[in-house]
């Protein structure tokens, strides 16, 4: 079973995610019956209530903003609030629930992050976990940032197969092959394209660490939360709130005053109104070193006002760091496409077509494949189809066609066909464009374009951009516009 516990360092946004759909799920009955306050009370009394000493978390007037830190552990802290022998705290998530602000701010501290801890000097930030449990990580991260805190919740990880599987699992856009068997690494076997994932495989796309950097790992889970929360619905929750409410409850962690009615309350009607809201996450900014993540005190306080104000980190999510210089192509380029760095491939993305085809696509499934590629990259053959499986049990024709950015490490992005008209993924887009007679649906993350979309009248499409969202409009709509039909 231990092989099925992820580990805590990779779960940044999943922990936010668990704690938002908990909460609403009891808050969204709860602000009108106390006995599901009760609820919500009773299971979080079967986790350990955290010692964090006296007047040490910030206290506000009802409906004001709270900030919580969630800390992501391999196991239950004791009772008297010291971490467990050799547990892990590898996450470290501020949470800023605003009801004067359109979205609800997210900043993770880097495990790495070179901090003063009290009593202790210098050291990496997670090792104030294993120092001195949650009240000591409380006191290194309000020394940190300055923040006031209002909660602490400390989470644990043997529910989250669990979770998964109670709101019906989730519909991921896995963006390549995982694979790996040797003992080195923990065991994966994810096919790239549209799926939907359950318990097992949940975790371990998540917890990939093989090849990947740390960049990529937190956007491959920020985008997997975001397609959690896109699928659940308020209904779901509802339906499912008192396994959800255990569930969470079981594997939790809190201050006391999180074990009162009033208080509850007072953070239910927070989340509930923050469970609409978009996520914001400021990225946090820092040097890599051998040993350490370091940050000014000047770059830490620009971070707090942008978790503050809730302002979102624009630009891609990161840069992978390149393996080789980037060589140029070999192919002269058409002049409009110069600017935005894109080549002809005309002849190996019909080769990918027929590919496709002859893999068993075409008929019901019309192939499209890309005639443009962003430059230093390539197809990753071969594409790959297969049968997209619904929630209704309903079987979809889908194939994937995957391209890699050949001087970045664990870039990819993609195409996706499928039968499927209208796939989760696919729900609510920014805005509607219409183009040379093919109107797309545009999806953006914050001000980049991670997902531009078309359908026709048998199958519907889509461009993904890569999980750190390096590719930029004009090379996303350039690539889907070049799409052209197969065979």
């Amino acid at each position: 079973m231990f092989e099925d516990i992820p580990r805590p360092g990779l779960w940044k946004r999943l922990l936010l995610g668990g704690f938002l759909v908990v909460f609403a799920a009891a808050g969204a009955t709860a602000v009108a019956a106390f006995h599901e306050v009760d609820k919500v009370v009773q299971a979080l009394e079967l986790g350990t209530e955290l010692k964090l000493g006296k007047n040490t978390l910030a206290q506000t007037d009802p409906g004001k903003p709270q900030t919580l830190l969630i800390l992501g552990s391999d196991r239950r802290p004791r009772a008297n609030g010291e971490g467990a022998s050799g547990a892990r705290s590898d996450t470290i998530m501020l949470v800023r629930l605003n009801p004067d602000k359109d979205a609800t701010a997210i900043m993770s501290l880097p495990r790495d992050l070179k901090v003063q801890i009290p009593g202790h000097g210098v050291e990496k930030i997670n090792a104030a976990y294993e120092y001195g449990g949650p009240a000591l990580t409380l006191q290194t991260v309000k020394r940190l940032t300055g923040l006031p805190i209002n909660h602490v919740i400390n989470v644990t990880f043997k529910g989250f197969w669990r979770a998964v599987n109670a709101i019906g699992c989730v519909y991921a856009d896995v963006d390549r092959d995982y694979f790996n068997e040797s003992a080195e690494f923990a065991y994966i076997n994810i096919d790239p394209g549209y799926q939907r994932l359950c318990a097992r495989q949940a975790l371990q796309y998540v917890r990939f660490r093989h090849y990947d950097t740390d960049l990529v790992r937190s956007a491959r889970q920020q985008d997997f939360l975001r397609q959690m929360k896109q699928q659940v619905t308020y209904t779901d929750l509802i339906s499912k709130r008192e396994r959800l409410v255990t569930i969470f409850g079981r594997n939790t962690a809190t201050d006391s005053d999180l074990r009162s009615r009033s208080e509850v309350l007072r953070l239910l009607k927070l989340a509930v109104y923050s469970a609409g809201q978009p996520i914001q996450e400021i990225h946090f900014e820092g040097e890599i070193g051998p040993s350490f993540v370091e940050a000014s005190d000047a770059q830490v306080q620009k971070l707090v006002q942008q978790f503050l104000k809730v302002e979102d980190s624009p630009g891609p999510r990161g840069r992978a760091p390149e393996e080789r210089p980037a060589r140029k192509p070999k192919r002269r380029q058409r002049r409009p496409e110069r600017s935005i760095n894109v080549y002809d491939a005309t002849g190996v993305g019909e080769d990918q077509g027929l590919q496709a085809v002859q893999a068993g696509a075409g008929g019901s499934l019309p192939v499209f494949y890309p005639t443009l590629l962003l430059n230093s990259s390539q197809f990753v053959p071969p594409p790959r189809v297969y049968k997209l499986m619904a929630p209704d049990g309903k079987r979809y024709g889908a194939y994937r066609m995957v391209m890699r950015r050949t001087n970045a490490n664990g870039e990819y992005y993609r195409l996706q066909g499928t039968t499927w008209k209208n796939p989760p993924i696919l729900d609510k887009p920014t805005e509607k464009r219409r183009i040379g007679g093919r109107e797309y649906e545009l999806h953006f993350a914050g001000d980049r374009l991670r997902l531009v979309a078309w359908r026709t009248p048998k199958a519907s499409y889509w461009i993904s951009n890569t999980l750190l969202q390096t590719l930029t409009k004009k090379q996303m709509m350039a690539i889907a516009r070049s799409a052209r039909r197969c065979c």
